[in-house]
């Protein structure tokens, strides 16, 4: 088993890479996928395996970040009743904005417009009625950004998303806004979010995800006013399971066809050659 950390280059003879085994990951971004199909080695992952339960994991960091139940959380475990919560905000009618309208994003979509969120989205480009089952208003990504209440992170980790969300990002948003990334954590500069919260700009952010986990940065530890998880997205039994099976799917098909089942979308047209 290769840990999901390890970044695979052309560094590795042909011979060390024939010993690595499956890792389930979603996001393959720690693999250096051009020196891997330099080397005739295919890669996939596990999309769509963890849809509801990362959808299910960024809806509760939404819901404790409205209220910024973490202060009063932390308040009853030191014997305190209630501590310096303040008061925090209903979901009726708040506009959140999606960034990213995959698998994930679709899902968490469809589970806030239960709460009555005001739902709208940006992605490279508008997906169709299958993707987007509530309505959800296609805009651009300034749009999403100076007029959302909520902003919640659902895409991939690339060169182009790498501190997609920094100073010049936050200045736009709208004073109070809410942050929840589920996504990848290097999406978002930290040092900038940590300033827009001690600013008031953020009101409070539900993270699952860090910039260089598993250190977490230390303004946002102090900070009571953010939600931490150590990721955890798809820790369930059920997502577990529905991952590594699908991991299985693809080695069975690279031994008897020669291709996978899922392949990233990088290796699409690769084909495993064996001697």
């Amino acid at each position: 088993m290769v840990p999901a950390t390890i970044r695979l280059t052309s560094t590795l003879a042909p011979k060390e890479v024939a010993n690595l085994s499956a890792v389930p990951l979603l996001m393959p971004r720690d693999f250096d996928l051009t020196s891997l199909r330099d080397l005739g080695i295919a890669v996939s992952n596990t999309p769509g395996a963890a849809d509801a339960a990362t959808a299910n994991v960024a809806m509760y960091l939404l819901l404790g970040a409205l209220r910024r139940a973490w202060i009063p959380s932390v308040a009853l475990r030191k014997g305190e009743w209630r501590g310096r919560m303040g008061l925090g905000f209903d979901p009726e009618g708040k506009v959140l904005g999606i960034l990213g309208m995959g698998g994930i994003g679709g899902a968490f979509a469809k589970r806030a417009a239960g709460f009555d969120f005001k739902v709208q989205y940006h992605n490279r480009r508008p997906v169709g009625p299958e993707k987007n089952l509530v309505g959800a208003s296609y805009v651009s990504f300034e749009e999403l950004l100076g007029t959302s209440d909520i902003l919640s992170l659902h895409l991939p980790l690339t060169q182009a998303t790498r501190h997609l969300i920094g100073s010049k990002e936050f200045g736009m948003m709208k004073d109070g806004v809410i942050i929840i990334n589920t996504a990848r954590g290097p999406i978002i500069d930290e040092q900038a979010l940590v300033d827009a919260l001690n600013s008031g700009k953020v009101f409070s952010a539900g993270l699952d995800v860090y910039e260089k986990e598993p250190e977490i940065h230390k303004g946002l530890v102090d900070n009571g006013s953010v939600i931490l998880l150590p990721h955890i997205g798809t820790a369930t039994y059920e997502t577990q399971y529905k991952m590594e099976a699908l991991v299985i799917e693809n080695l069975r098909s690279a031994v008897e066809s020669g291709t996978l089942v899922t392949p990233v979308a990088e290796q699409k047209k690769c084909k495993l050659q064996y001697d």
